[in-house]
């Protein structure tokens, strides 16, 4: 049997697939808007979490001027830290509890969203940090209930956080990205007022959008719903269900809507339309991912990341090695392309078109290629690295790569052809340079 979009049902495989996300209030000016939808939902105590070098800005003083205008008390946590790790989750989970709030509001790019959420998470239901973490480094406890209202007002256009029930950080004792994932992490609200683009430095809005083309792209070429196995409960089907119709709908337009803005974006700073699009755009890769996951790429970034020596991202704070997630994803991106291509070939050849690829008479055996080199086409024009080798790994870690990604299970699971350990080495070394 056939399902709308043309998926096909499998026996044993789910028939059913689930929409949720955060609710969203888009527009200019919609940051002096955040006191009163705080006071709708009942806070009377609120942590505006943000990072450091946000404190001072604009956006950070509207939003709590705003706060403070609608009788909220506000206290703000500015040590969110850029690519967030295990200790920086657990410092914003102390600030939570010893500030006895009764809403969050985050102001500030994935990071400081992300960082909200798990202080919500351990400020509200205290346990051990490994209880919450994904498995199988963590016990990935489900969360026993409803969490504090949260109101994320992102900054950036890339990770699509404001709708997400997703927590990235870095765990520095296994030397990998890895998160906390459950519904009930999503924030209640995102405020996602375009006007923020207008200050976002070149390679970080570059970074930041390169998430949203992955996010879509992934959840679009994501194992389809239907040839995931029936959950015995409806509670107990996941939350990354992989690529289903309605995260589709969003994909589509995310790749669309980025193939098309994200040059001008990037590399002409006055072009307000362009950043707007792409704030848009991130927001709906965000409720695409957020209900289909995302595969491989994602799962080879979190050991880029995590790996990393000395290479550090122009216009980041900072003097760490750093390489900022959308980076840290779109280096894995061909190569990813390439393998995976031959499991859903028109899928992958409309991936490349809506990227805005040249598909015209291109065969789908030609899938891959064609959406790989529309993706190096991007990065080249954007100033991203020439695959992870621009950010300092050669062939001898890849061994060590492939350790950092394969505990990745559930992002792998996900894909659209098995992964396993020869894959992701083959892959690693295929995405050591592009051009």
């Amino acid at each position: 049997m056939i399902c709308c979009q043309g998926y096909e049902f499998v026996p044993g495989g789910d028939t059913t697939f689930e929409v949720d996300t955060s609710r969203v209030k888009y527009g200019s000016g919609a940051l002096r808007e955040v006191g009163s939808d705080a006071r709708e939902l009942g806070m009377t105590r609120v942590a505006l979490v943000t990072d450091r070098a946000l404190a001072a800005s604009a956006y950070v003083d509207a939003v709590r001027a705003s706060l403070r205008d609608a009788g909220i008390d506000v206290a703000v946590y500015d040590e969110s830290r850029v690519e967030p790790t295990d200790a920086s989750f657990g410092a914003a989970a102390d600030f939570a509890r010893d500030g006895r709030f009764d809403g969050f509001v985050s102001v500030g790019g994935g990071s400081s969203i992300d960082t909200a959420k798990a202080a919500n998470l351990y400020s509200t239901y205290p346990d051990a940090f490994d209880a919450y973490v994904n498995a199988p480094i963590g016990g990935a406890k489900p969360i026993p209930g409803a969490l504090r209202p949260h109101i994320a007002c992102p900054t950036t256009s890339g990770t699509g956080a404001e709708v997400t029930g997703i927590a990235i950080f870095d765990y520095l004792a296994h030397h990998a990205k890895t998160g906390i994932a459950s519904k009930r992490l999503k924030p209640t609200l995102g405020v996602i007022d375009p006007d923020v683009t207008a200050t976002l430095p070149k390679n970080v809005l570059a970074c930041s959008g390169f998430d949203v083309l992955s996010h879509a792209l992934e959840s679009y070429t994501a194992r389809p719903y239907t040839q995931r196995a029936r959950p015995e409960t409806p509670g107990a089907r996941p939350m990354s269900q992989g690529a289903n119709p309605f995260s589709d709908i969003a994909s589509a337009e995310a790749m669309r809507i980025l193939g098309a803005n994200i040059v001008a974006a990037v590399n002409d700073p006055h072009d307000a339309a362009a950043r707007e699009r792409m704030m848009f755009a991130a927001t709906l890769a965000g409720i695409g991912f957020g209900n289909a996951g995302v595969h491989v790429p994602h799962a080879m970034s979190y050991a880029v990341a995590g790996l990393v020596r000395e290479y550090h991202a122009a216009e980041y704070p900072g003097t760490e090695a750093i390489v900022p997630h959308g980076m840290a994803v779109i280096v894995n991106a061909p190569a990813s392309a390439r393998f995976l291509a031959s499991a859903n070939p028109a899928r992958h050849l409309e991936a490349a078109a809506l990227l805005g690829a040249e598909t015209t008479g291109v065969s789908n055996g030609d899938a891959g290629e064609v959406l790989a080199r529309r993706i190096e086409e991007l990065m080249r024009a954007t100033g991203m690295p020439n695959g992870i080798g621009g950010v300092g790994f050669a062939t001898a870690d890849v061994a060590a790569l492939r350790g950092g990604a394969l505990p990745q299970k559930r992002l792998l699971a996900n894909a659209p052809r098995p992964i396993d350990g020869p894959d992701l080495e083959a892959l690693f070394a295929s995405a050591l340079a592009y051009w």
